[in-house]
């Protein structure tokens, strides 16, 4: 079966910027996903997603910073909001080829995306 049929084993941590079709879709895959509260800290957000070992997924640039030893995974995403064909149509695209997320970023644009370890320094 090809890989993009399966569904992944990753968990992800939706922040309350993303939007809510997104969720419905990993929902309807199968897919282990958690929304945040709204007005969640950005400090609740990383360490949910460090306990849990969920991929935090944002539009929020400050994540695209975070380090290390204070986030599991990042998924920052960099599509207009108004276009969620887009959005499902990249995410699938990203998760199928998803391999050890661990203490990286993800920086998701329409059908691309470019991945760098958390401590490093994104061009913006």
């Amino acid at each position: 079966m090809p890989s993009s049929q399966q569904t992944p084993t990753f968990k992800f941590l939706l922040d309350e910027n993303v939007r809510r079709g997104l969720y419905k879709y990993l929902l309807q895959k199968g897919v282990d996903v958690k929304l945040t509260n709204k007005g969640a800290s950005d400090q609740t957000l990383l360490k949910i997603s460090r306990q849990e070992k969920r991929i935090l997924v944002t539009n929020d640039e400050g994540f695209s910073e975070a380090t290390e030893d204070v986030v599991y995974a990042v998924i920052w995403l960099r599509i207009p909001q108004n276009d969620e064909q887009a959005l499902l149509k990249s995410f699938d695209k990203l998760i199928a080829n998803l391999k050890n997320p661990e203490l990286k970023i993800f920086v998701l644009y329409e059908g691309r995306w470019e991945e760098f370890p958390l401590y490093e320094k994104i061009k913006k």
